[in-house]
């Protein structure tokens, strides 16, 4: 909504029309129009009104304004002071609000302000004009005349929507207010307000509030007290006989602008003008002007949708069925029943996963494979190392495509950059996991060993008995062990391997303990019991670093943490402004520079709050 305000008019302004509002939505123009200060009673014909913006004539449509079609909103600041009750100038001022109240059409919200040396009735406006005539009633005269705190109040009242005025009354000069004459216009004039004064049987009164109603569009009207009632009539007569006046703003129109209206009546012309301000034009569409593109928008979805349907099906069928080692597939191979005369219907999805798999195994060198068979099999995964690759590239290439759908190619760089980091960083974290909770159980694992040694088992039986009687992924190491041990491999290789594929550095040193006592003796179970309190300790000492350095890593973890975090709220609060690190070459370099600092940082605070016990 915005406002503005005719130009200064003079005291007992005559013959002229004045722009009581204006308002510019959405690209329409709307202004209030007073033409109660043309002479006599002439009618004023609405579609002789005429607009002109900065000089230029505009099209516009004039009408009697009507309820609905505008809010308008009047406060009525009446003087309730001491010096009312001579002559009975408050009887006089009361009929004449009577009289407004019964003439001010329905639509008209109404407060009043009765103002002493302070505040007294306050009514807030409203169309119940009945309520304001009940509470002008119960006005008690006081001592004091507080003008000027009177018309604040009523600026408070009158809000900021619609059309507003404020219509006072008093037959004195300001005595005790808390605020200043100039305070008051200057917030009148700021938020749009008309201040229409009558001054009663008092010129210097006048004198002084002709200021306040000038600068607002309003006029300071002397009145006698047996004309109070004529005056206030006449002032609700001029909001019967308002005007609403519409244009469309026109497309080059700055956002302030001089507004001149001019109307026919009485074979003549009234004019009055503004400065207003109509805002900034609206939005309209940014138009591209782009070449022809090779496939249309629903061809680019389609493909979109078809690819990542590809996808999704080589995942399937990767994922689908038992997970076989590569060991497994040769057995099957040379096995298999191609001499029953053909293959089974089942084998089909079997050779499509095995091409699949089979291709990224000639891709995937033997180096790799081992590594990242090793972290496979410390987190507990069934996958194999080529199974694995697979999945992370559909990950990683379904990411990209995701985010290309949603952004273009600055989002599928980003998305190629996560699917490529998070499998990885998800694997190494539960690897982490899975190796802490065995590392754990190495003490009670040792216990219900040397346990089984004292009552006299074998050191496979007594491994075999953590296997019944353990939890993972203890249990499932040792079963896996036991397996290789009766397949021919010795019970310290097997064990030795658990080591290896848990990356444990203090399982491995048990498994140097039994090596040791199996080549120059010794009593096994004292040597389990010994390690095992050992390892307690040690698990103790271990709990108790991370308990005091948990503060740093925490810091870490936010401090590395919190960009990326605030990139991505940024994108979805407002990504233009974010729109610019991953859609220019500055803002690829600055990515770059923030991406190796921010692994710097990581690395250096990862370091500092590690501790190796």
């Amino acid at each position: 909504m915005l406002l503005a305000l005719g130009t200064a008019l003079p005291a007992h302004a005559e013959d002229e029309v004045n722009i009581d509002h204006v308002e510019s939505v959405d690209g329409q123009v709307s202004l209030v129009l007073a033409v109660d200060g043309i002479p006599g009673d002439s009618d004023v014909d609405a579609s002789s009104v005429r607009v002109e913006v900065d000089g230029r004539a505009v099209d516009s449509t004039a009408k009697l304004i009507s309820a609905g079609d505008v809010e308008r909103t009047t406060v009525l600041v009446l003087d309730a002071s001491n010096s009312m009750r001579q002559g009975d100038k408050f009887a006089a001022a009361t009929s004449a609000v009577d009289t407004f109240l019964a003439s001010a059409p329905d639509d008209i919200r109404i407060g009043l302000v009765a103002f002493a040396g302070d505040l007294g009735t306050v009514v807030q406006p409203t169309t119940d004009h009945e309520s304001v005539r009940t509470a002008l009633a119960d006005i008690e005269l006081r001592k004091g005349t507080a003008v000027y705190d009177g018309i604040a109040e009523g600026l408070d009242l009158v809000g900021a929507e619609g059309s507003r005025s404020l219509l006072v009354l008093s037959d004195g000069g300001d005595t005790s207010s808390s605020t200043t004459l100039d305070v008051v216009g200057n917030d009148a004039t700021d938020g749009g307000v008309v201040v229409d004064v009558v001054s009663l049987a008092n010129p210097k009164n006048a004198e002084t509030m002709s200021a306040l109603a000038e600068d607002t569009g309003g006029q300071v009207i002397p009145a006698e007290q047996d004309a109070l009632s004529a005056v206030f009539s006449a002032q609700a007569d001029a909001l019967a006989k308002q005007l609403l006046v519409t244009f469309d703003r026109p497309e080059d129109a700055s956002s302030e602008v001089n507004l001149g209206v001019s109307v026919d009546a009485a074979d003549a012309t009234y004019t009055d003008s503004a400065f207003i301000s109509l805002g900034a034009a609206p939005a309209g569409p940014d138009l591209v002007d782009s070449g022809r593109s090779l496939v249309g928008t629903p061809g680019m979805m389609l493909g979109a949708v078809a690819l990542a349907l590809g996808f999704g099906g080589i995942l399937v069928v990767a994922l689908g069925g038992p997970n076989k080692s590569s060991a497994d597939r040769r057995l099957d191979a040379y096995f298999g029943g191609e001499g029953n005369g053909g293959k089974r219907k089942s084998d089909a999805t079997a050779d499509l996963k095995g091409s699949a798999v089979a291709l990224t195994d000639r891709v995937v060198s033997a180096d790799l494979e081992t590594r990242i068979s090793q972290r496979l099999a410390g987190a507990g995964s069934a996958l194999t190392a080529s199974e694995w690759l697979l999945l992370h590239a559909g990950i990683a290439v379904g990411s990209a495509l995701v985010g290309f759908v949603l952004s273009g190619p600055g989002l599928a760089v980003l998305g190629l950059a996560l699917g490529t980091v998070v499998p990885w960083v998800y694997l190494k974290f539960r690897h982490s996991r899975r190796l802490s909770k065995f590392n754990g159980q190495l003490a009670e694992t040792l216990g219900l060993m040397a346990g089984g040694l004292q009552a006299g088992l074998s050191l496979p039986q007594a491994v075999d008995s953590v296997v019944r009687e353990g939890s993972e992924p203890m249990a499932g190491e040792l079963r896996r062990a036991l397996v290789e041990q009766r397949l021919g491999v010795d019970i310290t290789d097997a064990l030795e391997g658990v080591g290896q594929r848990m990356d444990s550095e203090d399982f491995q040193w048990i498994v140097m303990a039994i090596r040791i006592q199996r080549e120059v003796g010794g009593n096994l179970a004292e040597i389990l019991h010994t390690v095992a309190d050992t390892l307690r300790e040690r698990e103790y000492l271990r709990r108790q670093v991370r308990a005091l350095s948990a503060e740093g890593r925490l810091s870490g973890y936010i401090l590395t943490g919190l960009p990326p975090l605030i990139g991505l709220y940024m994108m979805m609060v407002n990504p233009d402004y974010i729109a610019l690190l991953y859609t220019t070459v500055p803002g690829f370099v600055l990515l770059a520079i923030a991406t190796f600092l921010l692994g710097l940082g990581s690395f250096a605070m990862s370091k500092l709050a590690k501790v190796e016990v």
